[in-house]
């Protein structure tokens, strides 16, 4: 039973991802202005980011629990430690080069952020198959 909620939760994060990569972000970007999707993005980012940090943190202990550690908790915590690192590291440079239009530095962090985002996705699918 427990274990398969994990497996919903692994979905849950997937899911979340997809429709903000390919919903949130192209909607915002092609329906307001650069300024209000700048604030748009930097107010939804940290809860985008916390939501999946705390999901995958809940894996992780549900893991734990069942002594699950294998391959499955490693990718698990690799993606928990991406999201954190994306919240609390990346998206503060992201932001600061943006505001200092440092572009070359703004468009090298933003591309990790989005490989990382991607790598994540792989992941998850991998748990789920």
């Amino acid at each position: 039973m427990i274990e398969q909620i994990s497996i919903y939760l692994i979905a849950m994060i997937l899911g979340i991802m997809l429709f903000f990569s390919f919903v949130i972000a192209p909607v915002v970007f092609t329906t307001l202005d650069e300024d209000n999707a700048r604030k748009f993005i930097r107010r939804i980012f940290p809860f985008y980011y916390n939501v999946n940090l705390t999901i995958s943190f809940v894996i992780l202990l549900i893991f734990l629990f069942l002594s699950k550690l294998g391959v499955d908790f490693y990718l698990i915590l690799l993606i928990t430690i991406l999201f954190a690192t994306s919240n609390y590291l990346l998206m503060p440079l992201i932001n600061k080069y943006r505001d200092e239009k440092q572009d070359k530095k703004f468009k090298y962090s933003h591309f990790i952020s989005v490989v990382i985002n991607f790598v994540q996705m792989i992941c998850l699918v991998f748990l789920l198959v």
